[in-house]
């Protein structure tokens, strides 16, 4: 079979297939009939379907470089009237009697123009905010203007932070504080005093439920927050005494950040609707069932109660809700109350695709070796040789224990001094041709040997791309999560390439390899060869969820170039707001390092370096302003 041959079986429905896009795309994106990855914010309208390639176009003529965050506002709006009228048609089929009231996590990512259009465009539907620290309560004031929305207090508070959250009350504002731990309780009485404003009082309770995935330490009797029962009864008893039952109005639970499977989130809220019920049976007027985080993307797109997975949907997450909160209630004749969640993870997570370049391709092809070996050489290397000569399907788990096993051998032997560098290079050679060898065999099993199974990572190829890991994706380098990453062009062709992805950190955590797949872990990601001087370009979705507050500064690389578009229903798109990425003096500052003192300290270096007659005056001014465009240069790779 030739390459046109090749090339003409492959179809942009197979790489839709072989990416699985349709299944984590969540509608928004797609392929174009050129091979080019698609957004849509308007699922009812395919003629609004952008290329990312045109919008990397247009960053580029704009003068900014790669790597970019892409941020879409539309797929913010999309998500959260989707949460919100998800939960309102739940609602009125269930005849359920309360409202829904979403709030939005700040900590999940607390860049000021995503809060800013979290509250924008949640405000129709009295969307609020979580915060969590002074710093985020502090945000959240400055650009919430909804007074029908909640805000809510949770994490350690201060009396700083408490007199900010009853000056909110005053103002008319819906903050609740939430009581983390017994102690808190005092200080927010007592400020209250002080102030003379009532308190809005919540309580966190530990659940015995527990959910599965990363985050399930966060419930259970022995997660880090909340009140056991016997400390939430201590609560309601001091609230009696001080005649400030009325005080208490929402109950509040977390059972983790990603919850695969929709019969934990069900426990969950049948045990928190439980205690619900027997507070407003001790006499607190309550009116709020804040179910905390929990709702999951589908990061996989299988479907499945695997961790970077859901097996429901948003749908089915909201009437699972409803009626298990009904089903408590209802029996006890008890007003239904307003549902919070704090679904700030799959608000977020469509919202931004991070972009960047392919810089180099290392390639690990088949060596050609000799037809013979000469006769003086080492007894191993020829022992190798007639491993790779003598491979088939039916000793091919043999040869490769044997290959393996000649490979250290020699190796050993050249550290011991008893082989040239030339015959280690030669050894070198045979055995990534046996591999090679062996690999394309394992393909003819019937049945998978457990060895080889990841066989094809030990030959794939690295592709060098220009962005670190540790600052945009670190969550990928810390908790081994998974994201969809999918080549941005070229998808009308066949990826005869299967890759690991490097960043430019020289550190050997710096890459990426693990990758999704439908019914399992890939460990490399099938790619298009490099054409020379064309540019490739590599897209990681669905990072809106905490990665750009995570990201750190290893090997000093800021953060990148943020680009926010609104995609308009013509198939147009403006870019609305860009923020230039961290400069090297910036991150440098970052670190304590002044960059008008290291200006002058360089100087005082180069003009030595004349006095000594190493340099000239006019190179040292040549070398002052190569130093001070490395100072005011983007941090990664520039053309």
């Amino acid at each position: 079979m030739n390459k046109a041959e090749l090339l003409g079986r492959w179809t942009k429905e197979k790489s839709e297939e072989l990416y699985g896009i349709k299944n984590w795309g969540a509608g928004y994106f797609s392929i174009s009939d050129k091979g080019e990855v698609l957004v849509n914010p308007y699922k009812d309208n395919d003629s609004a379907a952008i290329s990312l390639m045109d919008i990397i176009s247009g960053i580029r003529d704009r003068g900014l470089d790669m790597p970019v965050l892409l941020r879409f506002e539309n797929l913010l709006d999309s998500q959260i009237s989707f949460l919100n009228n998800s939960f309102n048609e739940a609602m009125r089929k269930l005849s359920y009697k309360g409202e829904y009231r979403g709030v939005y996590p700040i900590k999940v990512n607390q860049q000021q123009q995503v809060v800013e259009e979290v509250t924008k465009f949640g405000q129709r539907y009295h969307h609020g905010l979580e915060v969590g620290s002074k710093a985020e309560l502090v945000a959240a004031l400055s650009l919430m203007k909804d007074k029908e929305a909640c805000l809510i207090c949770n994490g350690y508070k201060d009396e700083e932070f408490i007199d900010l959250g009853l000056y909110a009350v005053k103002m008319g504002f819906k903050c609740l504080f939430v009581i983390e731990i017994p102690g808190e309780l005092d200080i927010v009485l007592e400020r209250s005093q002080a102030l003379g404003v009532k308190p809005n009082i919540g309580i966190r309770i530990k659940l015995a439920s527990k959910a599965g995935g990363h985050w399930t330490e966060s419930g259970g009797d022995r997660s880090i927050f909340g009140l056991n029962m016997s400390q939430v009864i201590e609560i309601v008893d001091i609230l009696k005494e001080k005649n400030m039952m009325d005080c208490l109005k929402l109950l509040h639970y977390h059972l983790g950040s990603q919850i695969p499977n929709i019969r934990d989130i069900r426990s969950a809220v049948l045990e928190a609707t439980r205690v619900y019920a027997e507070l407003v049976k001790e006499g607190a007027p309550m009116g709020y069932l804040d179910l905390g985080g929990g709702l999951a993307v589908d990061y996989d797109g299988s479907n499945t109660n695997y961790s970077y997975s859901r097996n429901y949907t948003v749908e089915e997450y909201c009437s699972d809700i409803v009626e298990a909160v009904m089903s408590i209630l209802d029996s006890s004749n008890i007003k239904h109350p307003v549902i919070v969640t704090e679904s700030g993870r799959t608000t977020v997570a469509y919202y931004s695709v991070l972009l960047f370049n392919v810089l180099d391709v290392e390639t690990f092809e088949e060596y050609e070796i000799p037809d013979q070996l000469d006769e003086n050489i080492s007894e191993q290397i020829k022992n190798l040789y007639d491993v790779n000569k003598n491979l088939t399907l039916k000793n091919i788990q043999e040869c490769y224990n044997d290959a393996l096993y000649y490979r250290d051998e020699i190796r050993d032997m050249f550290k011991h001094g008893r082989i040239s560098l030339r015959e280690r290079s030669l050894s070198e050679k045979i055995f990534w041709n046996t591999i090679h060898q062996i690999a394309k065999e394992k393909q003819k099993l019937k049945i998978a040997l457990p060895d080889l199974e990841d066989i094809e990572s030990a030959i794939a190829d690295i592709y060098y791309c220009n962005f670190s890991v540790f600052q945009s994706i670190p969550d990928s380098w810390a908790i081994d999560q998974l994201f969809p990453i999918i080549p941005l062009q070229r998808l009308q062709e066949l990826p005869k390439r299967n890759a690991v992805i490097a960043d430019i950190t020289c550190d050997c955590d710096g890459k990426i390899d693990r990758f999704i797949d439908l019914h399992d872990v890939r460990t490399t990601l099938p790619l298009h060869e490099m054409k020379n001087g064309d540019d490739y370009y590599l897209g990681v979705f669905l990072v809106g969820a905490y990665q750009e507050t995570l990201g750190d500064l290893h090997n000093l690389f800021g953060d990148t170039n943020v680009v926010s578009v609104r995609l308009n229903p013509d198939g147009t798109f403006e870019l609305v707001r860009e923020i230039h990425g961290d400069s090297v003096a910036d991150v440098l500052s970052y670190v304590e390092f002044e960059p008008k003192d290291m200006i002058v300290n360089f100087r005082k270096t180069a003009e030595e370096a004349v006095q000594e007659g190493l340099i000239s005056a006019s190179e040292r001014r040549e070398i002052m302003r190569a130093y001070d465009n490395g100072l005011r240069g983007y941090t990664y790779y520039e053309r």
